[in-house]
C-alpha cells in the first residue's frame, strides 16, 4: 500500500521562501516550490521510508525544506558545486532550526560523499560529459541502500519541441548567473538503463512535465 503523502500548504512554502537572505533567492524559492512538480515527486518516492537522503547538486537546499514541510524528518546530506548556494543552504537550515540537515561544497564529477540510503540527483546531469555522467550515476547507485531508491530528474535528449525549450532555458540560467555553467550534454533513456541496471538497480522512467514545457523525466532506480 502506497503511504499517504502530505502536500505543504501555501503558508508553509512561503515560510521557506522567507528563510532566504537574498531577494532573488526568495523570489526563486517562492516560484520554484509552488510550480515545480519535482519536490512532490521525490516525496512520493521516499514516503514511508526512514532511510537518510543524499541530495546531489542540492543548490540552496529547497528539497530538504520541502520534505521537512511534509513532516519527513530523515537526515539529509546536501552537496553542490556552488559554494555560494551552500552558504545560503546552511543559513536557511540554521534559521529554520531544522536538525539533521548538513550541506557541503563538492564537485559531483569527481567526488560523491560516502553514504547509504536514498540518493537524489535533480537537474545537473546536462552539465557533465557522457563519461562524467556514467561515473556519477555509477557512484550514486553504489550509495543506494537495499530497499532505497536513486531518484533523478533530468531532461532527456530527443527531437521534441520540449527538448529545444529545455536547452534554451538552461542557457538562460547560465546567462542570468543562476547556474555557473552552460549545458554540456543531455543524457538519453538508454544510457540510464545501461548504467543503472549494470549497477544492480531496477529502473523506471516516466515523463514528469507537470505544467511545464520542459522535456523532464523522472528516472527511479531501486535496489
Amino acid at each position: 500500500m502506497t503511504p499517504s503523502v502530505p502536500t505543504p500548504s501555501t503558508e508553509a512554502l512561503e515560510k521557506i521562501a522567507r528563510l532566504c537572505k537574498r531577494r532573488w533567492d526568495r523570489h526563486y524559492t517562492r516560484a520554484k516550490l509552488r510550480s515545480d512538480p519535482v519536490y512532490g515527486a521525490v516525496m512520493r518516492e521516499i514516503a514511508g521510508s526512514t532511510a537518510p537522503l543524499l541530495d546531489t547538486g542540492c543548490g540552496i537546499g529547497l528539497l530538504s525544506h520541502y520534505i521537512r514541510a511534509c513532516g519527513h524528518t530523515v537526515p539529509v546530506t546536501g552537496f553542490d558545486y556552488d559554494e555560494r548556494k551552500i552558504t545560503a543552504a546552511k543559513h536557511m537550515a540554521a534559521l529554520a532550526g531544522h536538525t539533521q540537515l548538513s550541506f557541503t561544497a563538492g564537485d559531483a564529477r569527481t567526488t560523491v560523499p560516502e553514504f547509504s540510503g536514498h540518493v537524489v540527483i535533480l537537474d545537473i546531469l546536462q552539465f557533465f560529459t557522457e563519461s562524467e555522467q556514467d561515473t556519477l550515476l555509477t557512484a550514486a547507485a553504489k550509495r543506494v541502500a537495499p530497499g532505497a531508491k536513486l531518484v533523478i530528474r533530468s531532461g532527456l535528449r530527443d527531437d521534441s519541441w520540449r527538448f529545444r525549450i529545455t536547452v534554451l532555458c538552461d542557457y538562460f540560467a547560465k546567462l542570468c548567473l543562476w547556474m555557473k555553467a552552460a549545458p554540456t550534454r543531455y543524457p538519453d533513456a538508454p544510457q540510464f538503463r545501461r548504467v543503472l541496471e549494470a549497477a544492480g538497480l531496477r529502473v523506471r522512467i516516466e515523463p514528469m512535465w507537470g505544467g511545464t514545457p520542459f522535456n523532464n523525466f523522472l528516472i527511479v532506480g531501486e535496489r
